[in-house]
């Protein structure tokens, strides 16, 4: 099974990496991290959808998701 972690503290919330999830997966969290975004984060309920194609990692202009398959 494929896991995505987000370093939610460094996101900027650009939302890239929900535009690109083949499985739409990916939502912007309702917190607010230290820089006052709303980071992008996988729930626990859909992260057994995840196929770790990485593209979320791949756009992600931060380098805020690690994809582990």
């Amino acid at each position: 099974m494929a896991r995505v972690i987000f370093r939610e503290e460094r996101c900027k919330g650009c939302g890239n990496c929900i535009n690109v999830c083949p499985k739409t997966i990916i939502s912007f969290r309702d917190k607010l991290n230290l820089g006052g975004y709303h980071p992008a984060g996988v729930s626990e309920e859909n992260m057994d959808k995840c196929i770790g194609c990485a593209s979320c990692a791949k756009m992600c202009p931060d380098c805020v998701i690690t994809v582990i398959k």
